[in-house]
């Protein structure tokens, strides 16, 4: 895998999962064998949002290993705790137990060779985070945020965890999701639901490369919920925003490997 880019914010409810799916969408769309990583083991949305809810993935041997064979659909391959436990029952684990699950995740999927490993991260910054970091170099790191300010306070935390010394993940860059609303019948009005600009201005506050902003859109959210993601099913304008998002990522994933060594392993007690 040549690139690991984990997904991350302060808090829930910002769109990670919708900012993941669809970055590893366009990415494949620009031509790049790509692997989605659900990492959210309490809250998986992966099989939801790409529509293969019940679906198992197989197992096959590997050098006389057992390994996961990830699914695949629009052109990804996928995993997640999802596709392991029914999604009735809730996923009642300590930090440790799911701390192992990532690391087979990582170690026990048969990835293949991928251009991109897109990771959707849980929210906060905790064991989870520091399991990755610990197990597999991860090549960066792009922090999800909505404009208000309740959403910024806790984004700060996340763009704060990778500034601290022991944890030398860079920043690709901050996007900011649900940014404005444009109803339909009105595609030339913008409506600043959460407030304008808050991502914006936290990039630069913070020295960060802004990725771009991605629209509140009936469509992205209709798309989640039926399993076809908005790269694959919705319209122009909302598809080339997350084209937008994803070329500006693509260029400064390839400045850091131009200018950065590989990301160390940490080592966190």
């Amino acid at each position: 895998v040549k690139n690991i880019i984990a997904v991350v914010s302060g808090k829930g409810g910002v769109g990670k999962s919708t900012i993941s799916a669809n970055l590893a969408l366009a990415l494949a769309e620009g031509g790049a064998s790509v692997g989605l990583m659900d990492a959210d083991i309490y809250g998986p949305s992966v099989p939801i949002m790409f529509g293969v809810r019940g679906a198992r993935p197989m197992m096959k041997e590997v050098e006389g290993k057992g390994m996961i064979v990830p699914l695949e659909k629009f052109g990804i391959k996928l995993m997640s705790i999802g596709l392991l436990v029914d999604e009735k029952n809730a996923v009642v684990w300590r930090g440790p137990m799911a701390s192992s699950a990532i690391r087979q995740f990582v170690t026990d999927v048969d990835w293949g060779e991928l251009d991109y490993l897109v990771i959707d991260m849980p929210p906060g910054t905790g064991d989870i985070h520091l399991t990755l970091m610990q197990t597999v170099p991860v090549t960066g790191a792009i922090i999800v945020t909505t404009p208000q300010n309740v959403a910024l306070a806790d984004a700060k935390k996340g763009i704060a965890m990778f500034g601290q010394a022991q944890i030398n993940v860079p920043i690709i860059g901050l996007v900011e999701n649900m940014a404005y609303f444009t109803p339909a019948e009105l595609p030339n009005n913008k409506y600043y639901l959460f407030g304008k600009e808050g991502g914006k201005n936290l990039a630069e506050e913070y020295d960060l490369s802004f990725l771009g902003q991605i629209p509140l859109v009936q469509t992205i959210r209709e798309g989640g919920d039926e399993g076809v993601p908005a790269m694959v099913g919705s319209d122009e304008i909302t598809k080339n925003a997350f084209r937008n998002f994803t070329a500006q990522s693509v260029r400064n994933i390839a400045l850091r490997n131009a200018n950065l060594p590989q990301t160390a392993l940490i080592e966190v007690v």
